[in-house]
């Protein structure tokens, strides 16, 4: 979970609940791309200082008892089996609880946090925007017996890696290849994470003396898209609405956020201080600016494209200057806006005038071949408006953010819909930690079986939640599959 995300949660009163569960704060970053390493610690951001990475059957139930406590009523296994449409809105959803009856709910809102593969998306038909396809696969597990200082991120050719100490003294472990290499993968799932963990300094050495502690789970099902998410009588939040590819970990991350923007939305709207459709569409805007550039960034990354001279050139200004280190740690895990630290004002006061002049002489040459990357390096383009560099090297679960949106739609007022009791929830898979997925990465990673890429969709829980002090309603409609 980056900076910005463990904020929120200081912010709402959690953190106290997460460090509490024994999940330990990360406050050294080892960065390692092969011909620079650069180690610090993340600056100081809205109080917090760590980044943590709590199981997500830790976090789940965190947020689930926090809207119980809050007066939430929440129904546990509960399957949403139909969103309710009528007269091209939504009216609702039907559902039943474990070996239950049908029931209905009718809401003014209905919000679904339901994942990648959304119900609800596909029920209304959700415009999708900045589609890109699966670029990378993704597979993590948990060890005992792993020290770790800190976090620790590799960038090596065609892999990047990563490692962080999570719940009951745990170490998780991520790597990532492109996707197209996924049937090579799983063909010899265990052999190859040892082998690309080997990569990674002695971090192989330390993972083989430790034992590890729970299956593999890897994916190739990791694609990158905006939805629109809202509409009439409806809304979308978390990977519902946005997903990117888990290489900058920016997953719980931008669900916080966009909770949070949504639920200011939501009280705006029903609360009758703006139209609700002027509220929402609001609310659509400042996700798409917030997440933008890192979208971008992201997506770029996950290509494993060849490298480019400019990234060796800031490394290079980067090294041994503690503090400038410690600020690029700040971008990757998004205490430091990504705009700003890419502009051309910080570029020539890191790089200098003979630095800049390199990299444009680097660009001019142009990109090394595949052939002829070194092994240390990975990059891909980077589209920051005002910025020198399209490429920099990064690494599983660091990111940032900033920027400026590149999708707008226009504001509809709401027109209007039937009322009832406020009716909000959290989906969550029933099967618990089995699903749970690594929370720096934000995406989690389908497939049961890894060494055969399975993918379990067959078994889908709910939680409904209905609260009764609002005088408009909205309900949710989650349909916790893998998606997490």
């Amino acid at each position: 979970m980056q900076l910005p995300g463990v904020a929120r949660l200081r912010r709402w009163g959690l953190l106290d609940a997460v460090v509490a569960s024994g999940a330990p704060p990360a406050r050294h970053v080892r960065f390692d791309v092969g011909p620079v390493v650069l180690e610090g610690h993340f600056p100081t951001f809205q109080g917090v200082d760590a980044v943590y990475s709590p199981r997500r059957t830790v976090l789940d139930a965190l947020l689930v008892e926090a809207a119980r406590g809050a007066g939430a009523e929440v129904r546990e296994r509960f399957m949403v089996e139909e969103v309710v449409v009528e007269g091209g809105r939504v009216t609702g959803i039907r559902g039943r609880g474990k070996g239950g009856a049908q029931v209905a709910e009718s809401a003014r809102l209905t919000v679904g946090a339901d994942g990648k593969h959304s119900l609800v998306a596909r029920t209304v038909g959700a415009a999708v925007h900045h589609h890109r396809p699966p670029l990378s696969m993704g597979c993590y597990t948990y060890w005992d017996g792993v020290p770790l200082r800190g976090g620790e991120l590799y960038a090596r050719r065609r892999r990047a890696m990563g490692a962080w100490p999570t719940n009951d003294g745990l170490t998780l472990t991520y790597v990532a290849w492109p996707v197209e290499e996924f049937s090579a993968f799983r063909a010899d799932v265990e052999g190859n994470v040892l082998r690309t963990l080997d990569l990674a300094g002695d971090l192989g050495r330390r993972v083989r003396a430790g034992r590890r502690a729970e299956r593999f789970r890897a994916s190739p099902d990791l694609p990158n898209f905006f939805r629109r998410p809202d509409g009439p009588g409806w809304a979308l939040v978390g990977d519902a609405g946005l997903v990117m590819d888990p290489v900058t970990g920016q997953g719980i991350g931008d669900a916080l956020r966009d909770a949070e923007l949504l639920a200011d939305a939501v009280e705006a709207g029903l609360g009758g201080r703006r139209p609700l459709g002027t509220a929402l569409a609001g609310y659509e805007r400042a996700r798409d600016r917030a997440a933008m550039p890192m979208y971008d960034f992201t997506t770029g990354l996950a290509s494993f494209a060849p490298p480019r001279a400019e990234q060796e050139a800031l490394f290079a200004a980067l090294a041994g200057r503690q503090a400038e280190i410690d600020r690029f740690l700040g971008v990757l895990t998004g205490a430091v806006p990504l705009a700003d630290y890419l502009s051309p004002r910080n570029l020539l006061r890191l790089l200098g005038v003979r630095g800049m002049a390199g990299v444009a002489l680097g660009r001019l040459r142009g990109p090394r071949t595949a052939g002829r990357d070194r092994p240390g390096e990975m990059a891909g383009p980077v589209r920051v408006r005002g910025s020198v560099l399209d490429r920099l090297p990064v690494h599983p679960g660091a990111g940032g953010h900033g920027g400026p949106a590149e999708h707008h739609r226009d504001d509809a007022d709401d027109p209007g819909g039937p009322r009832g009791p406020l009716q909000v929830g959290v989906a969550q898979h029933p099967r618990g930690d089995e699903q749970q997925h690594p929370e720096q990465h934000g995406e989690p990673l389908r497939g049961d079986d890894a060494r055969h890429g399975q993918r379990d969709e067959g078994r889908h829980g709910e939680q409904h939640a209905q609260h009764d002090q609002r005088p408009h309603g909205a309900a949710l409609a989650g349909r916790a599959d893998p998606d997490g």
